[in-house]
């Protein structure tokens, strides 16, 4: 059936126009700009596909001339992005376990100072003596798939240290300041025990880990969604791309699938 068209109020037109402004608003050309830095290799554009940094980025409210603090960041795929976008007006934090969670990071600085080296590092968590990120200090904290870490009790000999990893994520923010979480979700009714093993973690584990430590729920966005994504692997959240934790076999199952369905959830500390 084709219908025939009609003109749109004036209203209507200024709405889609404000609409298009914003999708086309500074930060977002920023963060896009980023994300196309030249310094990105292509195995880490890849996954964009998955991981949606503009979109997220955007729902966090990061902007360009926040101090931002980037906790576990692994080989530094998010580095890669935030750092040519606050390099400029911003302040970057690395932290990790010391002294070899940031080894990632130090590569990254090696290879491209001009890029990577104003970022500051610091231990997280900090243990007694080691520099951290002092309190009250960061706008913004980031935390990308490793809240299940904490729960599984990665590198601190299997003891859950969830609790204490958000009180000092906690404590490093301004008040008013924003704690942004992404991690692969666990859906509501499976067993909680599987938080220990899979690499999954409930929403609601997340939300009470928060809101214990003083933080106030913004809300939820499910941009990094994947429906295909049951949460029920042999191997867990590995079986599925990019790790492939099964090899070869039922290996293009798992690649069509893609990768873990994931919470994106936005956090405050109270002012």
């Amino acid at each position: 059936m084709i219908f025939a068209a009609t003109a749109l109020p004036l209203t209507a037109v200024v709405a889609l126009s404000a609409a298009g402004a914003m999708s086309q608003s500074p930060t977002t050309a920023a963060l896009e700009k980023a994300v196309a830095a030249p310094t990105r290799p292509a195995n880490a554009v890849a996954r964009d596909q998955y991981r949606h940094p503009v979109q997220t980025l955007s729902f966090f409210g990061v902007k360009p001339t926040d101090t931002v603090v980037e906790i576990w960041p692994g080989g530094g795929w998010y580095t890669q992005i935030l750092a040519p976008y606050l390099h400029a007006k911003g302040t970057l934090y690395e932290v990790a376990p010391m002294p070899n969670g940031l080894n990632g990071i130090e590569k990254l600085k090696a290879a491209h100072p001009a890029v990577y080296g104003f970022i500051h590092t610091a231990a997280f968590p900090a243990e007694a003596g080691q520099a951290g990120v002092p309190d009250g200090s960061a706008d913004v904290v980031l935390t990308f798939r490793n809240v299940h870490n904490w729960r599984m009790g990665y590198q601190q000999k299997g003891v859950d240290y969830a609790p204490q990893a958000f009180a000092q994520m906690y404590a490093m923010l301004k008040p008013g300041g924003i704690l942004g979480v992404v991690d692969h979700r666990l859906p509501e009714n499976a067993d909680t025990a599987r938080e220990q093993s899979s690499g999954y973690v409930k929403v609601s584990t997340v939300r009470k880990l928060a809101e214990d430590a003083g933080f106030q729920f913004v809300g939820a966005s499910q941009v990094n969604a994947n429906p295909k994504d049951d949460a029920n692997h042999p191997k867990g959240v590995w079986t599925l791309p990019p790790t492939y934790a099964l090899g070869d076999t039922d290996r293009a199952k798992y690649a069509a699938i893609g990768e873990s369905d994931r919470m994106t959830l936005k956090f405050r500390k109270p002012k």
